[in-house]
């Protein structure tokens, strides 16, 4: 009997173990960890989700890659084979928007399926705000919040409860602690922190708290791939969420010297009297692609994309793994490192211009999506969370994705009734961008700008560039749109800035002869050097260099 009885316990035991094995995770750091709000129903659902019609889903999301970055859509000089290969596998949004003009709020309305005025994560998480704010500007920008709101059920909590194991790889910058990815859904988490940038830039030693360093001359952007590759390889008898957020393309701009060589040597040269940047309103704006460095890391967040698109296919997993590339905010033209350029868009990352928020927009499902399809029906990264939903055959959650439409219908050929979308960014940026709110219905694009008031119109199906405004050529509906727009701000309690009683117009007015003449002409010399055969940023290039 006492045999008998040990004989029980250690069947017992095992039975734990295995059990504890199966619920527990990988934080990047090699322990176990769990997210209690989904940990009751874990084991549960995840055999419900355990059929053959249940797809997997990968999401790729990009830091700060404007649409033009990808040869795809038209860049002459960045190569993007792997992207392009996607892109052309499924469908391609043309008219593909995030939801602001800047990260954090547009991570959070992917996992939300909410514009950003109502989530409230309306700037980057550490901006300052209210009298923090002083750049001789002449409104405090308005207060926000400053992580995912728990009480929303993240995309990754519906998976998660539907049975999905959960990844999330890279760029978080939607809270700190008691707002991870694993307190929100993700069971593993490689990398996802409280900052924007990579701490210690993008070859290791990485400086992450979440992730361990790699041997030396890693790239950060290429160990991203090769995690999510991982665990798709781990996972690929149940069905999964991945989520590889690079921090790439965001500054710091950083590459190998051998991609360097290559791209200073395909850069196009200058027209005879053209400078790279020319002022628009407030910053320069870049006017060509030919920044080499820049280009590397493009190349780089490439071949990661191309080495999670493999391991797919080598899993077997192509035609049942729904994949979703997009960026949160687009090309750095202005501010920051002036990293690349829109054009024909008009402006950059921190604008209200097209060229902010218009983004490369893709979902390839082969069981729905016909390859090489397209549809330029207007689309924002809000659309996600129901269109993954929809696909997976899980119930709609429309108390939770309010401000999101499933994209199916397109998907399959059909068509979305018109509807308005909807922007708020009561904020200033690094980028030169003006605190505004956006509304777009049909061809008509409506900014409201929160310095003086004034409306600017644009009608985007004759004016995709944003270079005549027709507020006084259309009162009326300037008028429309514009009460509109306010009514659905008030509606989702949007905060807006206030008067700076600090403001001085000289200041403002001596730093902006600084920007048209010191700025202007370091920029001009500094990005000219990088074209020099021998420019060296420093010794090891980064940290890129074996010895």
């Amino acid at each position: 009997m006492t045999r008998l009885v040990l004989e029980m316990r250690k069947i017992q035991s095992s039975l734990i173990i295995c059990y504890l094995l199966t619920i527990g995770v990988n934080c990047g750091g090699g322990f176990l960890a769990k997210d209690a709000r989904a940990s009751d129903s874990d084991s549960r659902s995840r055999a419900s989700a355990s059929g053959p019609s249940r797809p997997n889903v990968v999401l790729i999301l990009v830091d700060d890659m404007g649409l033009h970055d990808l040869s795809v859509e038209g860049s002459q000089y960045y190569q993007s084979p792997n992207i392009d290969g996607l892109a052309r596998g499924g469908m391609r949004f043309t008219q593909g928007y995030a939801t602001c003009r800047v990260c954090s709020p547009s991570r959070a309305s992917i996992q939300t399926g909410k514009f950003t005025a109502r989530h409230g994560v309306t700037n980057w998480i550490g901006a300052k705000s209210g009298m923090e704010w002083n750049r001789d500007d002449p409104v405090l920008p308005a207060e926000y919040l400053h992580s995912l709101p728990h009480e929303d059920v993240s995309l990754a909590e519906a998976l998660r409860e539907a049975g999905y194991r959960t990844f999330f790889a890279g760029k978080w910058h939607l809270g700190d602690q008691g707002s991870l990815p694993t307190d929100h859904g993700f069971e593993v988490n490689i990398g996802g922190h409280h900052r924007g940038s990579p701490p210690g830039g993008f070859f290791t030693p990485y400086k992450n708290p979440l992730m361990k360093d790699g041997p030396q001359g890693e790239s950060l952007t290429l160990r991203l791939g090769e995690e999510t590759a991982s665990f798709i390889e781990q996972h690929q008898k149940e069905p999964f969420f991945a989520m590889l957020s690079f921090y790439a393309v965001h500054a710091p701009v950083q590459t190998s010297k051998e991609l360097w060589q290559k791209y200073q040597k395909l850069a196009p040269p200058l027209p005879l009297g053209q400078g790279r940047f020319k002022v628009d309103r407030t910053l320069p704006v870049r006017q060509v692609q030919d920044h080499p460095v820049y280009a590397g890391m493009v190349e780089m967040t490439d071949q990661a994309v191309g080495r999670v698109l493999d391991q797919i296919e080598k899993s077997g997993l192509t035609d049942s793994t729904i994949v979703i590339f997009t960026s949160d905010n687009g090309g750095v033209s202005s501010g920051d490192a002036y990293a690349t350029s829109n054009l024909p868009l008009r402006g950059g990352k921190g604008r209200q211009w097209e060229g902010g928020i218009r983004e490369p927009f893709y979902i390839r499902y082969p069981q729905v999506t016909t390859a090489g399809s397209e549809s330029d029906v207007p689309v924002t990264g809000a659309d996600f969370y129901p269109t993954i939903l929809d696909l997976c055959g899980l119930p709609s959650r429309p108390d939770q994705h309010v401000d999101g439409k499933s994209l199916v219908p397109l998907l399959k050929g059909g068509t979305l009734p018109e509807r308005p979308l909807y922007w708020h960014y009561p904020h200033y940026d690094n980028q030169g961008g003006e605190p505004s709110s956006l509304m777009r219905l049909g061809p008509w694009k409506l900014i409201h700008y929160y310095e003086d008031g004034r409306n600017e119109l644009y009608r985007l199906s004759t004016d995709p560039y944003e270079q005549s405004d027709l507020s006084r050529s259309f009162p009326a509906r300037t008028t429309a749109m514009a009460e509109q727009l306010e009514q659905w701000l008030n509606s989702v309690g949007a905060k807006f800035p206030q008067p700076d009683p600090r403001y001085n117009p000289a200041r403002t007015e001596a730093k902006f002869q600084r920007i048209q003449t010191q700025l202007l002409q370091q920029l001009e010399k500094s990005h000219a050097a990088m074209l020099d055969p021998n420019w060296k940023p420093n010794p090891t290039w980064w940290g890129s260099t074996i010895d």
